[in-house]
């Protein structure tokens, strides 16, 4: 039984109730959220650790992508990849590795992650065969393959079909298709005239992944790569089959969620969020960046975290990391940090809008901890606790109460000071006032 079918029962599974712990909800409300599709539960049947939950009323999850490729192949920097990403709190880490070996290194991967794993199961796919050799068979063998794996979600792109991409090509754009799954899924099409057999075969691929509770990822193979291409005919062509595909995958008893654009402008991340949630009946929606501009690489983690925290406040559930080495090259492990750090930064600054109370509870604990000068607070609180307390050790005020920013003119040193004068005042006021009557 899986998490929506179960929830559909009336049953409160255990992973129902982590999340409901970890959330501050009631498990029955995670529950009824889970039966509506609104939340999902990543967490296959294969695969040991403490759910996390992604959808409506949660705080906004985070994932890091990591994974070698055929240039660069190193099973122990992917290991330590996954370890930063953990350490700096993403919920997620998805595993994109193309190449060789990909098995063993999926294995691995997933015997140390105690967090949500998901994976894009054509890069294996077209790892190991040519793009012109694509055949239903070989998708489903290497999709059942991942899932008793372990794998808790999987990106696919069942909605780059004949007419999705017919609706793509007759729309002029600066970019294509920058989605990896998406360009082999439309070139295959249009170069053998057949039909997408991810979409041929929906109803298969959903009893793999019901057997054993894969959170299916609905993919956006046809997604903006620049702004300039963002809410055309081809996203949306794509986004309307992504919707009917949503309500098949739940009458299967999988859960969903659907994948979001990658670049857009600033002025229309709400709109294309309300249409997500519109079109896919409120599915939770997971989105790169999106980026709001084309023109910083080396600083799309920066990008990345401007869009994400609009996408995030507007109601966008799932977040995924952009880091400084987008476009440029596969992220070390210092970018995977600064971009799982970034986008963390997105998602809270999107839960504060959103009323999330964890969130508001940590974010006012901090300011009680700057008012207080409690440096050791602050570091607690801080998202990066050794990188702020680095900071504060190198400087020129490390054994003071200050920082050396405003030194001895400190606003909030001031301040205490003047209220704690206040008070005074107003005791020995009282006392004089007391021992005059």
């Amino acid at each position: 039984m899986t998490q929506i079918e179960a929830a559909r029962r009336g049953i409160i599974t255990r992973q129902m109730n982590e999340v409901a712990e970890d959330e501050g909800l009631a498990p029955a409300e995670i529950r009824e959220l889970v039966a509506s599709g609104a939340v999902v539960i990543p967490h296959n049947h294969h695969h040991d650790f403490r759910a996390i939950g992604i959808g409506k009323r949660l705080r906004t999850k985070v994932n890091a992508n990591i994974g070698a490729s055929n240039f660069h192949q190193l099973l122990s920097e992917e290991i330590e990849k996954l370890y930063t990403a953990v350490r700096f709190g993403s919920d997620s880490v998805m595993d994109l590795s193309t190449g060789s070996d990909l098995d063993q290194i999926r294995v691995e991967i997933l015997s140390r992650c105690p967090v949500i794993l998901g994976t894009v199961p054509i890069y294996q796919v077209a790892s190991e065969r040519s793009i012109m050799d694509l055949d239903a068979p070989f998708f489903l063998e290497v999709i059942e393959r991942q899932a008793r794996q372990g794998v808790d979600y999987m990106t696919l792109h069942c909605g780059v079909t004949k007419e999705s991409v017919s609706k793509l090509r007759g729309h002029h754009r600066i970019e294509g298709i920058v989605s990896r799954g998406g360009a082999i899924l439309a070139s295959w099409i249009e170069r053998t005239g057949k039909e997408n057999p991810l979409y041929e075969h929906f109803d298969e691929v959903c009893a793999i992944l019901r057997e054993h509770d894969v959170t299916i990822s609905l993919g956006d193979g046809l997604r903006p790569g620049a702004t300039g291409d963002a809410t055309d005919r081809g996203q949306l062509a794509e986004l309307l089959i992504l919707g009917e595909l949503t309500e098949r995958a739940r009458a299967n008893g999988v859960q969903v969620m659907i994948e979001g654009p990658g670049h857009v402008p600033l002025d229309q991340i709400e709109a294309n969020v309300k249409l997500e949630k519109r079109v896919c009946g409120e599915a939770p929606f997971y989105v790169l960046g999106p980026l709001t501009c084309d023109v910083a690489p080396g600083y799309d983690h920066i990008t990345g975290a401007i869009g994400g925290a609009i996408a995030s406040a507007a109601g966008t559930d799932f977040l995924c990391y952009v880091t400084p080495a987008e476009h440029l090259r596969l992220p070390d492990i210092n970018d995977v940090r600064e971009g799982v750090i970034a986008t963390r930064i997105a998602a809270h600054s999107g839960d504060l809008v959103k009323g999330v109370r964890a969130a508001k509870l940590w974010n006012d604990q901090m300011s009680r901890y700057r008012k207080a000068l409690n440096w050791e607070g602050m570091y607690a609180m801080a998202m990066d606790p050794d990188k702020a307390r680095r900071y504060k050790e190198e400087s020129e005020a490390a054994g003071s109460n200050v920082c050396s920013m405003c030194g001895s003119l400190c606003s909030i040193n001031v301040d205490n000071a003047a209220l704690k004068f206040a008070r005074r005042k107003a005791v020995d006021e009282t006392e004089l006032h007391a021992a005059a009557s």
